[in-house]
């Protein structure tokens, strides 16, 4: 029974539910409901889709993560960093077919969920920590401006026919320059934006719905779709969602699959900082892996029963919190509230105008956007910041999935550079300092003669185990006087590969031949047993491990006793 609790973190909340939590719950709940509708409409027609199906979208997930995730306020939905994702993959395969894009879209949430699901249980829950702040920052950055600017023609109150952002900004302005906007919509849709902006500070307050409604009572009130042409949202189909598999044919698998590693790398990046920032908050434990699970089973039923990718909310998870929200159950009556209103009222929301559901988007998109952090990496490291810059152009000129493949891309050079050209170091001894330090920093640092002091600061593996065997040939080539012993310090070297084992066997062998002896300090035990099986601990003698540089240093100087040699340390202590 432990083991199903473990993946059910929800049922064992429910079962030790506390009734004076129960108030507290449904209050939170049904004041969530208020801003789950107009989002998850706003997110879907943001997405490419029919509004309807961001309420779908809303539903299922929220259910199946009461049960599956592990946060206890965490509400999941909807969310404006995909809908650029999903507008990239289904606008260009469904061919302006509404239903055919629903069908793509419920296919990437399912492979967005297995692929969450597969990586929970095998415990890979760390794999969004491998992008830096920069290049998280640059793609969520070109994300924003890509979810801006699909906005940008419903809020001016027209359509355009374009791919891509750059594209699309141009046909935008060409919209402008020939007079199609709608200044009514245009209004309407600034009017709600500002509202959404400046009642954003005000926590308490479901700023979206008061914005919407008042942008929708104004419509309904004046008549203002009728007599000005304003775009409105229409009456909603009456029912909910049932459960359909997403069939798709082979020749969309490729661009579905891709787009659905994107939004599951793109969701758990948000889930995983909201989560961990909600858990600190209220001194509760979130383990990263089940997060994965919780996220994988709200993707899989999204796309099961004609929803699309989800991820975590950063502007309705504070709304919860605000309201009172204690346990999961806020985010079933949020659920059950959605499917009341689709059961019960479909033509509540008719006269909400698209300019008011972009103007959604378009707020959603310029939380997204990070400028300061990125000042403050412009000034402390300036080739991170450039990092990020390309990150960032690479989404808005790409396009998101290119963009967000450039992103990972860069990632992945950016930490096999640290390995492949990492720091190492000639040491010395140097005046009135303890240890042995770079001789770069301590210029003035006297060297043993005969003894060359080198330090590599890296794992020794595939791609740099040449650079390592130059670097410390170089240091022998440079050493002012004749060498005996090269004695690598090796307390940065936390593991070796094959590769790197037999390039260490043909330095040994190059040294000798110059009569030079190879010697290792410092080792880490683990790494040391490595060397045992390379054979190459007895290739280059038990003798030749030492556990400290000063142990190497004092058995070289009592082997090499011809040497000259007097430590700082040692005329100090002479009163010298």
């Amino acid at each position: 029974m432990k083991h199903w609790i473990h993946w059910l973190p929800g049922l064992d909340t429910f079962r030790q539910y506390k009734a004076a939590h129960l108030p507290h719950d449904l209050l939170a709940g049904l004041v969530l409901a208020t801003m789950l509708a107009p989002a998850g409409i706003a997110y879907a027609e943001a997405s490419g889709l029919p509004g309807v199906y961001g309420l779908y979208a809303t539903i299922t997930p929220l259910l199946a993560y009461a049960l599956f995730g592990p946060s206890r306020i965490l509400v999941l939905g909807p969310d404006s960093a995909l809908a650029a994702i999903i507008l990239g993959v289904v606008v260009p395969l469904s061919g302006g077919d509404p239903l055919r894009a629903v069908t793509l879209a419920g296919m990437m949430a399912l492979v967005s969920g297995a692929v969450f699901i597969l990586a929970g249980i095998a415990g890979l829950g760390f794999v969004t920590e491998l992008l830096s702040k920069p290049i998280r920052y640059g793609y969520m950055n070109g994300i924003a401006l890509t979810v801006l600017i699909s906005q940008l023609p419903k809020l001016f109150g027209f359509s355009i026919e374009s791919e891509g952002p750059l594209r699309s900004l141009w046909a935008i302005g060409s919209a402008v320059v020939e007079g199609r906007t709608n200044w009514v919509a245009l209004a309407i849709g600034l009017g709600t934006l500002a509202n959404i902006l400046l009642l954003q500070k005000y926590k308490r307050l479901p700023n979206i719905l008061i914005a919407v409604v008042g942008a929708t009572a104004a419509v309904g009130v004046l008549d203002l779709g009728d007599r000005y042409a304003v775009q409105l949202l229409g009456p909603l189909p009456e029912g909910l969602p049932g459960f359909a598999v997403p069939w798709i044919g082979y020749s969309d698998l490729v661009p579905v699959l891709i787009g659905g590693y994107a939004t599951a790398l793109v969701a758990f990046a948000d889930t995983s900082v909201l989560s961990r920032t909600y858990a600190a908050r209220l001194g509760t434990h979130v383990d990263p892996n089940q997060e994965l699970v919780g996220l994988g089973a709200a993707n899989l039923v999204a796309g099961f029963f004609q929803g699309f990718p989800i991820s975590s909310s950063g502007s309705r998870t504070p709304v919860a919190e605000a309201a009172g929200a204690r346990t999961q159950l806020t985010g079933v009556v949020g659920a059950l509230a959605i499917a009341f209103l689709l059961l019960a009222a479909p033509n509540l929301l008719q006269h909400l105008p698209n300019a008011a559901l972009a103007a959604v988007v378009i707020a959603a998109a310029i939380g997204l956007i990070e400028i300061t952090d990125l000042k403050r990496i412009y000034r402390i490291q300036q080739w991170e910041f450039w990092l990020s810059i390309v990150c960032f152009g690479g989404v808005a000129v790409l396009g998101v999935i290119p963009g967000i493949g450039l992103a990972i891309a860069i990632a992945i050079a950016e930490f096999l550079w640290d390995g492949w050209r990492p720091h190492s170091a000639v040491l010395g001894r140097a005046h009135g300092v303890k240890g042995y330090h770079d001789i770069t920093r301590y210029p003035d640092a006297r060297r043993i003669p005969g003894l060359v002091l080198f330090r590599w600061d890296a794992p020794l593996f595939f791609a740099n185990a040449e650079f390592f065997k130059e670097r410390a040939l170089d240091a022998v080539t440079k050493s002012p006087t004749p060498v005996r012993w090269l004695v690598v310090a090796a307390e940065p070297v936390t593991s070796v590969d094959v590769t790197a084992g037999d390039t260490v066997a043909e330095l040994d062998e190059a040294l000798h031949a110059e009569g030079i002896e190879l010697c290792f300090a410092e080792l880490k035990d683990p790494v040391k047993d490595k060397l045992k099986r390379f054979g190459l601990y007895a290739q280059l003698g038990e003798k030749y491990f030492f556990p400290t540089i000063g142990a190497a240093v004092s058995s070289y100087l009592e082997i090499n006793s011809d040497v000259e040699w007097e430590d700082w340390e040692d005329r100090q202590s002479d009163g010298r």
